[in-house]
């Protein structure tokens, strides 16, 4: 083959790649922002990806447009190679920069020889709204008295849509929820374990644009002293207690061994899920009025009860006891203590075969150490309907029904919502004082 022809194939088939790579990379990086177009403020950070599989990124500018003023926020050059980039930015506070409308504006090119080099460009403007003030937050319920373990519900307005809103309190968050009447609600627990210099409650209410409120709540904490209790532990409860969770801790030796890792373990693992079921709530109460206790039964533990746990003479263990045990005839009929909706039928390690109803507002009844569950997850219920029978399984020592209420996780103290009085008091009378503020509005 002649050297003119060999040149001339080269060039050809130069000539070919330049034009398949010209016309295959053809369209600009790909440009997605972590928020949503709509109210935002200079106090959160707003993310921006972007993407080119092709030749890569080359260049970025983000400016904010607002009226006839143009400010610029990010110009970034890219090396070669670059495919995709993560960028994190916020809104300028300076002078001419007002609330309300404006566009962010985004320009991205890649590394294409396309357009003659000049690379293939992405433009797109995001429509948001400048937002920097927090929201206001007005506390309708005045009176707040609650004992250690104990529940409060605060009622409250907030003048606009928010994305977390609840009570705080020592790194613990509450949620608040929306009502028909135009205003929020939320129950919220004084933990058993929490100190009282921590426990100093507020409203929060964060905006979508990223400002936060926290208002304060009038409070008084009542005076609660709980009882404590020694358990003699006999080998005939430990060798029960090891026959039902031996598969669970296999590494045990003894029964004692596995008794004392299902005391400690166990309450851990329980605390998450009641956790995740305290997020399967009704946003509305579904209970009416008061709450029943097990019909023709005695007090066999309180709620907030040490227990220290001794064998042969010797201190092993001690924990708190979050319920109230209730004792009638063995394996007697359970009624749910207000109408709920199901969202736990099954085993739950310490409380054995368990069931959760939920009654709104982050309100649930625990029912364990159950010898039947005579529902299943999803059921609505009817206040003192029967839901199962009485047992003793899980770390129960006797036939006897452990009841609880847990309070968006916590648990809390049952003996409140037997009395028909605090409920009125705390709960309903409350919820009435923000219909009718709502209805004034």
């Amino acid at each position: 083959m002649k050297t003119s022809a060999i040149v001339a194939l080269i060039t050809l088939v130069i000539a070919f790649g330049l034009a398949v790579f010209y016309f295959l990379d053809t369209s600009g990086p790909a440009v997605s922002l972590s928020r949503q177009p709509g109210a935002v403020s200079a106090r959160v950070d707003i993310g921006l990806k972007l993407r080119d599989t092709g030749s890569g990124l080359k260049a970025l500018k983000v400016a904010l447009l607002q009226g006839e003023r143009s400010i610029p926020i990010l110009t970034k050059e890219y090396p070669s190679g670059v495919k995709e980039a993560n960028e994190t930015f916020r809104l300028p506070q300076q002078p001419g920069f007002k609330e309300g409308p404006f566009k962010l504006q985004i320009s991205a090119t890649d590394r294409s020889v396309f357009r003659f080099g000049a690379g293939n460009s992405t433009e797109q403007a995001f429509d948001f709204v400048l937002q920097n003030k927090p929201p206001a937050v007005v506390v309708i319920s005045t009176a707040h008295n609650i004992a250690r373990g104990g529940s409060a519900l605060v009622v409250y307005t907030v003048n606009r849509e928010v994305e977390r809103t609840g009570v705080v309190f020592a790194d613990r968050f509450f949620p608040g929820y929306p009502q028909p009447g135009g205003f929020y609600a939320c129950l919220f627990p004084f933990p058993h374990n929490t100190p009282e210099e921590r426990f100093i409650p507020k409203v929060l209410a964060l905006d979508r644009a990223g400002n936060e409120r926290q208002m304060g709540i009038y409070f008084h904490l009542l005076p609660k002293a709980f009882p404590k209790d020694r358990i003699e532990l006999s080998d005939a409860f430990l060798e029960k207690i090891s026959s039902e969770f031996k598969d669970r801790f296999p590494q045990a030796a003894t029964p004692l061994e596995v008794f004392l890792k299902a005391n400690s373990e166990l309450r851990k693992s329980d605390s998450k899920i009641l956790g995740e079921c305290s997020r399967k709530t009704s946003p509305v109460p579904l209970w009416e009025g008061d709450f029943l206790r097990l019909p023709n039964s005695a007090p066999r533990g309180t709620f907030n009860q040490l227990r220290s746990y001794y064998y042969q003479g010797k201190l092993v263990d001690q924990q708190t006891h979050l319920g109230i045990d209730l004792a009638s005839l063995s394996h007697a009929k359970v009624p749910a203590a207000n109408r709920g909706k199901v969202v736990y039928a099954d085993d739950l390690g310490i409380y054995g075969q368990c069931i959760i109803i939920d009654h709104g507002l982050g309100l649930q009844t625990l029912y364990g150490h159950l010898s039947r569950i005579g529902v299943k997850e999803g059921d609505e219920v009817q206040k003192g309907q029967i839901i199962g029978d009485t047992g003793d399984t899980g770390l129960a020592g006797g036939d006897h029904l452990h009841f609880g209420v847990v309070v968006s996780g916590e648990e809390v103290n049952p003996i409140e919502w037997w009395d028909p009085s605090w409920i009125k008091n705390n709960v309903t009378d409350k919820l009435e004082a923000g219909k009718l503020a709502g209805t004034a509005r």
